[in-house]
Protein backbone atom coordinates (compact mmCIF):
# COMPACT_ATOMS: atom_id res chain seq x y z
CA UNK A 1 0.00 0.00 0.00
CA UNK A 2 1.25 3.48 -0.90
CA UNK A 3 0.86 6.45 1.43
CA UNK A 4 0.30 10.11 0.67
CA UNK A 5 0.31 13.32 2.70
CA UNK A 6 -2.40 15.95 2.06
CA UNK A 7 -1.86 19.58 3.12
CA UNK A 8 -3.37 22.99 2.57
CA UNK A 9 -1.00 25.51 1.02
CA UNK A 10 -1.11 27.97 3.90
CA UNK A 11 1.79 30.40 4.11
CA UNK A 12 4.63 30.12 4.62
CA UNK A 13 5.12 27.83 1.65
CA UNK A 14 8.43 26.76 3.17
CA UNK A 15 6.49 24.96 5.92
CA UNK A 16 4.55 22.96 3.32
CA UNK A 17 7.82 22.03 1.60
CA UNK A 18 9.33 21.03 4.93
CA UNK A 19 6.43 18.75 5.82
CA UNK A 20 6.57 17.10 2.41
CA UNK A 21 10.29 16.47 2.83
CA UNK A 22 9.56 14.97 6.24
CA UNK A 23 6.90 12.77 4.66
CA UNK A 24 9.30 11.44 2.04
CA UNK A 25 11.87 10.61 4.72
CA UNK A 26 9.15 8.64 6.50
CA UNK A 27 8.21 6.51 3.51
CA UNK A 28 5.34 8.49 1.98
CA UNK A 29 5.31 8.27 -1.83
CA UNK A 30 2.78 11.01 -2.64
CA UNK A 31 2.45 14.66 -1.65
CA UNK A 32 -0.98 16.19 -2.23
CA UNK A 33 -2.39 19.66 -1.58
CA UNK A 34 -5.73 21.40 -1.76
CA UNK A 35 -6.23 23.64 -4.82
CA UNK A 36 -8.40 26.68 -4.16
CA UNK A 37 -6.82 29.88 -5.41
CA UNK A 38 -8.65 32.31 -3.12
CA UNK A 39 -8.36 30.37 0.12
CA UNK A 40 -4.73 29.22 -0.15
CA UNK A 41 -1.50 29.91 -2.00
CA UNK A 42 -1.02 28.67 -5.56
CA UNK A 43 -0.06 24.98 -5.29
CA UNK A 44 1.76 24.56 -8.59
CA UNK A 45 4.37 27.12 -7.59
CA UNK A 46 4.91 25.19 -4.36
CA UNK A 47 5.06 21.84 -6.20
CA UNK A 48 8.15 23.06 -8.00
CA UNK A 49 9.89 23.65 -4.67
CA UNK A 50 8.71 20.33 -3.25
CA UNK A 51 10.00 18.46 -6.28
CA UNK A 52 13.32 20.31 -6.12
CA UNK A 53 13.81 19.35 -2.48
CA UNK A 54 12.69 15.71 -2.68
CA UNK A 55 13.95 12.78 -4.71
CA UNK A 56 11.02 10.45 -5.31
CA UNK A 57 7.86 12.13 -4.05
CA UNK A 58 5.01 12.34 -6.57
CA UNK A 59 2.98 15.55 -6.19
CA UNK A 60 -0.42 16.78 -7.28
CA UNK A 61 -3.67 18.49 -6.28
CA UNK A 62 -6.41 16.84 -4.26
CA UNK A 63 -8.17 18.15 -6.21
CA UNK A 64 -8.04 20.64 -9.05
CA UNK A 65 -11.03 21.24 -11.35
CA UNK A 66 -11.76 22.14 -15.00
CA UNK A 67 -12.98 25.67 -14.25
CA UNK A 68 -10.35 27.75 -12.49
CA UNK A 69 -7.67 27.32 -15.17
CA UNK A 70 -7.97 26.71 -18.89
CA UNK A 71 -7.21 23.12 -19.76
CA UNK A 72 -4.14 23.85 -21.86
CA UNK A 73 -2.68 25.88 -18.98
CA UNK A 74 -3.28 23.03 -16.52
CA UNK A 75 -1.73 20.51 -18.91
CA UNK A 76 1.25 22.73 -19.68
CA UNK A 77 1.90 23.31 -15.99
CA UNK A 78 1.96 19.60 -15.24
CA UNK A 79 4.07 18.89 -18.33
CA UNK A 80 6.58 21.57 -17.35
CA UNK A 81 7.00 20.10 -13.87
CA UNK A 82 7.40 16.65 -15.40
CA UNK A 83 10.04 17.86 -17.85
CA UNK A 84 11.95 19.51 -15.02
CA UNK A 85 11.68 16.70 -12.46
CA UNK A 86 10.97 13.50 -14.36
CA UNK A 87 7.26 12.60 -14.52
CA UNK A 88 6.63 13.00 -10.79
CA UNK A 89 3.15 14.50 -10.91
CA UNK A 90 -0.40 13.19 -10.70
CA UNK A 91 -3.55 15.16 -11.50
CA UNK A 92 -6.31 14.74 -8.94
CA UNK A 93 -9.45 16.37 -10.35
CA UNK A 94 -13.11 16.85 -9.48
CA UNK A 95 -16.05 19.14 -10.15
CA UNK A 96 -14.69 21.87 -7.89
CA UNK A 97 -16.15 22.73 -4.50
CA UNK A 98 -14.38 25.51 -2.60
CA UNK A 99 -12.41 26.75 -5.61
CA UNK A 100 -15.55 27.44 -7.62
CA UNK A 101 -18.02 28.40 -4.90
CA UNK A 102 -15.71 30.88 -3.17
CA UNK A 103 -15.32 32.60 -6.54
CA UNK A 104 -19.10 32.78 -6.96
CA UNK A 105 -19.40 30.03 -9.55
CA UNK A 106 -21.10 26.65 -9.50
CA UNK A 107 -19.09 23.42 -9.60
CA UNK A 108 -18.45 22.09 -13.09
CA UNK A 109 -20.81 19.63 -14.72
CA UNK A 110 -19.79 16.00 -15.00
CA UNK A 111 -19.86 16.31 -18.79
CA UNK A 112 -17.30 19.10 -18.64
CA UNK A 113 -15.20 17.18 -16.14
CA UNK A 114 -15.19 14.06 -18.28
CA UNK A 115 -14.05 16.02 -21.33
CA UNK A 116 -11.35 17.80 -19.33
CA UNK A 117 -9.87 14.55 -18.03
CA UNK A 118 -9.09 13.36 -21.55
CA UNK A 119 -7.90 16.73 -22.86
CA UNK A 120 -5.56 17.50 -19.94
CA UNK A 121 -4.03 14.01 -20.03
CA UNK A 122 -3.59 14.06 -23.83
CA UNK A 123 -1.97 17.49 -23.89
CA UNK A 124 0.31 16.77 -20.92
CA UNK A 125 1.47 13.54 -22.58
CA UNK A 126 2.19 15.25 -25.91
CA UNK A 127 -0.89 14.26 -27.90
CA UNK A 128 -3.22 16.54 -29.83
CA UNK A 129 -6.56 17.41 -28.25
CA UNK A 130 -9.63 19.45 -29.05
CA UNK A 131 -9.93 22.48 -26.76
CA UNK A 132 -13.12 24.41 -27.45
CA UNK A 133 -13.08 23.48 -31.14
CA UNK A 134 -9.37 24.24 -31.58
CA UNK A 135 -6.91 21.40 -32.15
CA UNK A 136 -3.94 21.94 -29.86
CA UNK A 137 -0.72 20.11 -29.02
CA UNK A 138 2.19 21.00 -26.76
CA UNK A 139 5.03 20.48 -29.27
CA UNK A 140 7.80 20.51 -26.67
CA UNK A 141 6.51 17.57 -24.60
CA UNK A 142 8.71 14.48 -24.78
CA UNK A 143 7.80 11.22 -23.02
CA UNK A 144 5.29 13.00 -20.79
CA UNK A 145 3.19 10.98 -18.37
CA UNK A 146 0.24 12.30 -16.37
CA UNK A 147 -2.13 9.93 -14.54
CA UNK A 148 -5.48 11.62 -13.91
CA UNK A 149 -7.39 10.47 -10.81
CA UNK A 150 -10.95 11.59 -10.27
CA UNK A 151 -12.65 12.35 -6.95
CA UNK A 152 -16.26 11.16 -6.74
CA UNK A 153 -19.12 10.18 -4.43
CA UNK A 154 -22.37 10.06 -6.40
CA UNK A 155 -23.46 7.31 -8.83
CA UNK A 156 -22.94 9.28 -12.04
CA UNK A 157 -19.56 10.59 -10.87
CA UNK A 158 -18.45 7.09 -9.86
CA UNK A 159 -19.49 5.85 -13.29
CA UNK A 160 -17.50 8.61 -14.98
CA UNK A 161 -14.41 7.82 -12.89
CA UNK A 162 -14.60 4.20 -14.02
CA UNK A 163 -15.06 5.20 -17.64
CA UNK A 164 -12.43 7.94 -17.95
CA UNK A 165 -9.96 8.22 -15.08
CA UNK A 166 -6.70 6.44 -14.30
CA UNK A 167 -7.53 6.42 -10.60
CA UNK A 168 -10.36 7.02 -8.15
CA UNK A 169 -10.07 9.29 -5.10
CA UNK A 170 -12.51 8.61 -2.27
CA UNK A 171 -12.41 11.23 0.46
CA UNK A 172 -13.49 9.14 3.43
CA UNK A 173 -12.22 5.94 5.07
CA UNK A 174 -15.42 4.12 5.96
CA UNK A 175 -15.00 0.46 4.91
CA UNK A 176 -18.68 -0.07 4.02
CA UNK A 177 -18.79 2.98 1.76
CA UNK A 178 -15.36 2.23 0.34
CA UNK A 179 -16.46 -1.25 -0.71
CA UNK A 180 -19.69 0.11 -2.25
CA UNK A 181 -17.96 2.87 -4.21
CA UNK A 182 -14.94 0.89 -5.37
CA UNK A 183 -17.33 -1.75 -6.71
CA UNK A 184 -19.30 0.93 -8.59
CA UNK A 185 -16.15 2.41 -10.14
CA UNK A 186 -14.76 -0.94 -11.20
CA UNK A 187 -18.09 -2.09 -12.60
CA UNK A 188 -18.25 1.09 -14.70
CA UNK A 189 -14.71 0.48 -15.94
CA UNK A 190 -15.55 -3.08 -16.93
CA UNK A 191 -18.76 -1.98 -18.67
CA UNK A 192 -16.69 0.55 -20.65
CA UNK A 193 -14.33 -2.17 -21.85
CA UNK A 194 -11.52 -1.16 -19.52
CA UNK A 195 -9.54 -3.35 -17.16
CA UNK A 196 -11.02 -2.49 -13.73
CA UNK A 197 -7.81 -3.57 -12.02
CA UNK A 198 -5.90 -0.87 -13.92
CA UNK A 199 -7.52 1.91 -11.89
CA UNK A 200 -5.61 3.07 -8.83
CA UNK A 201 -7.83 3.38 -5.75
CA UNK A 202 -6.90 6.14 -3.31
CA UNK A 203 -8.70 6.69 0.00
CA UNK A 204 -8.01 10.03 1.68
CA UNK A 205 -9.01 10.96 5.23
CA UNK A 206 -7.66 12.58 8.40
CA UNK A 207 -5.53 10.42 10.68
CA UNK A 208 -4.80 11.24 14.32
CA UNK A 209 -2.76 8.96 16.55
CA UNK A 210 -3.28 8.85 20.31
CA UNK A 211 -5.42 7.49 23.11
CA UNK A 212 -7.45 10.67 23.68
CA UNK A 213 -10.33 10.01 21.29
CA UNK A 214 -12.28 13.09 22.39
CA UNK A 215 -9.43 15.37 21.36
CA UNK A 216 -8.77 13.43 18.17
CA UNK A 217 -12.41 13.67 17.15
CA UNK A 218 -12.49 17.40 17.78
CA UNK A 219 -9.37 17.85 15.66
CA UNK A 220 -10.86 15.88 12.77
CA UNK A 221 -14.57 16.79 12.92
CA UNK A 222 -14.04 19.37 10.18
CA UNK A 223 -13.72 16.50 7.70
CA UNK A 224 -17.33 15.42 8.17
CA UNK A 225 -18.37 18.98 7.35
CA UNK A 226 -16.23 19.03 4.20
CA UNK A 227 -17.66 15.72 3.01
CA UNK A 228 -21.11 17.03 3.94
CA UNK A 229 -20.85 19.68 1.21
CA UNK A 230 -20.67 16.99 -1.44
CA UNK A 231 -23.30 14.87 0.28
CA UNK A 232 -25.71 17.82 0.35
CA UNK A 233 -25.31 18.14 -3.41
CA UNK A 234 -26.12 14.44 -3.81
CA UNK A 235 -29.23 14.68 -1.64
CA UNK A 236 -30.41 17.68 -3.64
CA UNK A 237 -29.85 15.85 -6.90
CA UNK A 238 -31.06 12.35 -6.06
CA UNK A 239 -33.20 12.72 -2.94
CA UNK A 240 -32.59 11.36 0.53
CA UNK A 241 -34.11 7.92 -0.02
CA UNK A 242 -33.47 7.37 -3.72
CA UNK A 243 -31.48 4.19 -3.26
CA UNK A 244 -28.87 5.58 -5.63
CA UNK A 245 -26.71 6.88 -2.78
CA UNK A 246 -26.20 4.84 0.42
CA UNK A 247 -28.01 6.26 3.43
CA UNK A 248 -24.86 5.44 5.38
CA UNK A 249 -23.42 8.45 3.56
CA UNK A 250 -26.37 10.84 3.53
CA UNK A 251 -28.21 10.43 6.84
CA UNK A 252 -25.86 12.47 9.00
CA UNK A 253 -26.35 15.83 7.22
CA UNK A 254 -29.95 16.33 8.36
CA UNK A 255 -28.84 18.88 10.96
CA UNK A 256 -26.49 20.71 8.58
CA UNK A 257 -27.25 24.45 8.55
CA UNK A 258 -24.77 25.87 6.06
CA UNK A 259 -21.07 26.26 5.45
CA UNK A 260 -18.53 29.10 5.66
CA UNK A 261 -15.55 28.36 3.42
CA UNK A 262 -13.28 30.62 5.47
CA UNK A 263 -13.02 27.64 7.87
CA UNK A 264 -12.78 25.00 5.13
CA UNK A 265 -10.62 22.04 6.05
CA UNK A 266 -9.58 23.44 9.43
CA UNK A 267 -9.75 22.00 12.93
CA UNK A 268 -12.30 23.84 15.03
CA UNK A 269 -14.55 24.66 12.08
CA UNK A 270 -17.74 26.01 13.76
CA UNK A 271 -19.92 24.83 10.88
CA UNK A 272 -19.26 21.16 11.64
CA UNK A 273 -20.92 20.86 15.06
CA UNK A 274 -23.65 18.78 13.38
CA UNK A 275 -21.15 15.99 12.62
CA UNK A 276 -21.60 13.21 15.22
CA UNK A 277 -18.75 11.24 16.76
CA UNK A 278 -19.89 8.15 14.87
CA UNK A 279 -19.21 9.83 11.52
CA UNK A 280 -15.79 11.08 12.64
CA UNK A 281 -14.89 7.55 13.73
CA UNK A 282 -16.17 6.01 10.49
CA UNK A 283 -14.69 8.54 8.08
CA UNK A 284 -11.31 9.05 9.78
CA UNK A 285 -8.52 6.99 11.34
CA UNK A 286 -8.26 7.64 15.06
CA UNK A 287 -6.74 6.02 18.13
CA UNK A 288 -3.47 4.19 18.77
CA UNK A 289 -1.28 3.01 15.91
CA UNK A 290 -2.72 -0.49 16.17
CA UNK A 291 -6.21 0.83 15.35
CA UNK A 292 -4.88 2.59 12.25
CA UNK A 293 -3.11 -0.57 11.10
CA UNK A 294 -6.22 -2.69 11.60
CA UNK A 295 -8.46 -0.35 9.59
CA UNK A 296 -5.89 0.12 6.85
CA UNK A 297 -5.59 -3.64 6.41
CA UNK A 298 -9.35 -3.80 5.94
CA UNK A 299 -9.19 -1.02 3.34
CA UNK A 300 -6.29 -2.72 1.58
CA UNK A 301 -8.37 -5.89 1.43
CA UNK A 302 -11.11 -3.90 -0.31
CA UNK A 303 -8.70 -2.94 -3.09
CA UNK A 304 -7.34 0.36 -1.80
CA UNK A 305 -3.89 1.07 -3.28
CA UNK A 306 -3.10 4.28 -1.41
CA UNK A 307 -4.09 5.90 1.84
CA UNK A 308 -3.59 9.68 1.80
CA UNK A 309 -3.42 11.32 5.24
CA UNK A 310 -5.21 14.64 5.63
CA UNK A 311 -2.81 16.27 8.06
CA UNK A 312 -4.79 19.35 9.11
CA UNK A 313 -4.73 19.29 12.90
CA UNK A 314 -2.45 20.06 15.85
CA UNK A 315 -0.16 17.02 15.48
CA UNK A 316 1.11 17.20 11.92
CA UNK A 317 4.75 16.27 12.52
CA UNK A 318 3.85 13.61 15.08
CA UNK A 319 1.42 11.96 12.65
CA UNK A 320 3.97 11.87 9.83
CA UNK A 321 6.63 10.41 12.11
CA UNK A 322 4.31 7.82 13.65
CA UNK A 323 3.17 6.65 10.24
CA UNK A 324 6.78 6.36 9.16
CA UNK A 325 7.87 4.48 12.27
CA UNK A 326 4.94 2.10 12.83
CA UNK A 327 2.15 2.16 10.29
CA UNK A 328 3.77 2.26 6.85
CA UNK A 329 6.18 -0.58 7.75
CA UNK A 330 3.27 -2.67 9.11
CA UNK A 331 1.30 -2.30 5.86
CA UNK A 332 4.27 -3.04 3.63
CA UNK A 333 6.02 -5.81 5.54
Amino acid sequence: MDFGLVLQTDPPASAVVGLMRRAERNGFRYGWTFDSAVLWQEPFVIYSRILEHTERLIVGPMVTNPGTRTWEVTASTFATLNEMYGNRTVCGIGRGDSAMRVAGRKPNTLARLGEAIGVIRDLAEGREADVGGQRLRLPWVRDGKLPVWMAAYGPKALELAGQKADGFILQLADPFLTEWMVKAVRTAASDAGRDPASLTICVAAPAYIGDNLTHARDQCRWFGGMVGNHVADLVERYGEHSGLVPEALTAYIKQRQGYDYSHHGRAGNPDTAFVPDEIVDRFCLLGPAEAHIEKLKVLRGLGVDQFAVYDMHDAREETIDAYGAEIIPALNS
